[in-house]
C-alpha cells in the first residue's frame, strides 16, 4: 500500500485513493463530494470509458439507428445533422444503452452474439480506463495543479481481475498509484439494491464464462430460445447472482488495499471527515 500507517495518510501532501465495490454504494456520490470541496480530482472510469473507449461505438450504433429512418438517413448523408452521445459524470446513460440486453428483439433485445461482442468491448474498454490511471494522476496535477485524486470505478472491476494473484496486472499498476479501498454493503443494502434494480433493470457487464452459464441456464429452466427471452426478465434474473458471484471477488481484492463500509462512507460529509475514515479503516487493517 501506498500509505502503510494512518501517519502516513494524514501527512501525505498528495492524497491518492480508488474506490470499488457494488454500484449504488456511495463511490460517486463520496468522488463529488471531495471534487465539490475543492483540491481533488475526479477520475470516474464510467465517463472515460464512454467518451475515450466506446464513445464512437455508441454514436456509430445511434446513426445506424437514424439510418432507417428515411428523413435522418438524407440528412446523416448530406452531412446536414450530427449524431453523438451527451455523456456526463451524471448521465452515464448512453454507455448502459449501448451494451443493451440480450433477448427477444421485439422487446429491445439484441441477439445474444451481438450482446457478447459489445460486453467484450466493454471489458477491454474498461481495461484500458483503469490502466489510464497513473496518467490521469499526473495530468491532473500538471495540468489543473491538483495534488489530491480520487478514482471512481464501475462495479465490474471485480470481473477483470485476480485478488489472489500477486502478479495481477491491473490490480500491481493501480496499487503503484492509489490506495485500493473496498466499500461493502450489508445484507439491507444488497436487498435493496435488488429491489431497486427490479424497478428499474439496468444493463450490466457480465464475465464471460458467468454470462455463458447463466444464459444457458435461463434457456433451460425457461423451455425458450434466444429469440424468446424477455431481455428484462433475463437480467431481473441475472441480477440477484451476480452480486453473489462478485462478492467473492471483491473480497479477494481487499488483501490489496482496506475496506470501509458503505454507512462510514455516507457518514463522510466532508473531506476532514473522510481523511479520518481512511486513516480508520488503514489503522484497522490486519498486519
Amino acid at each position: 500500500m501506498i500509505y502503510q500507517t494512518a501517519r502516513d495518510w494524514r501527512e501525505a501532501p498528495r492524497k491518492r485513493v480508488l474506490f470499488y465495490g457494488m454500484s449504488g454504494l456511495g463511490k460517486t456520490h463520496v468522488s463529488q463530494m471531495l471534487r465539490d470541496s475543492g483540491g481533488w480530482f475526479h477520475y470516474s472510469i464510467d465517463y472515460r470509458i464512454g467518451t475515450r473507449y466506446m464513445g464512437e461505438f455508441i454514436a456509430d450504433n445511434a446513426k445506424a439507428h437514424a439510418m432507417q429512418v428515411p428523413f435522418l438517413r438524407d440528412l446523416l448523408l448530406s452531412d446536414s445533422i450530427h449524431i453523438g452521445s451527451n455523456i456526463s459524470f451524471h448521465n452515464l446513460s448512453p454507455v448502459s444503452t449501448y451494451l443493451g440486453k440480450p433477448g427477444n428483439p421485439d422487446k429491445g433485445g439484441l441477439p445474444i452474439e451481438e450482446y457478447r461482442r459489445r460486453q467484450e468491448q466493454f471489458r477491454q474498454a474498461e481495461i484500458h480506463a483503469l490502466m489510464d490511471t497513473g496518467y490521469f494522476i499526473e495530468r491532473a496535477e500538471r495540468l489543473y495543479g491538483y495534488a489530491h485524486f480520487i478514482c471512481d470505478t464501475g462495479g465490474s472491476i471485480c470481473e477483470w481481475v485476480d485478488g489472489d494473484d500477486p502478479a495481477d496486472p491491473i490490480l500491481t499498476e493501480l496499487s503503484r498509484h492509489c490506495l485500493l479501498v473496498h466499500i461493502e454493503g450489508s445484507e439491507a443494502h444488497t436487498a435493496e439494491l435488488i429491489r431497486r434494480f427490479d424497478r428499474a433493470p439496468k444493463p450490466m457487464a457480465y464475465q464471460p464464462a458467468f454470462l455463458t452459464r447463466v444464459w444457458e441456464e435461463y434457456l433451460r429452466l425457461n423451455d425458450v430460445s434466444g429469440n424468446e427471452v424477455d431481455p428484462d426478465a433475463f437480467i431481473r434474473w441475472t441480477y440477484a447472482q451476480a452480486l453473489a458471484h462478485r462478492q467473492p471477488r471483491y473480497e479477494r481484492m481487499v488483501k490489496w488495499g482496506v475496506r470501509v463500509s458503505a454507512d462510514e462512507v455516507a457518514q463522510a460529509s466532508d473531506a476532514e471527515r473522510f481523511d479520518d475514515l481512511i486513516a480508520a479503516a488503514i489503522d484497522r487493517r490486519p498486519s
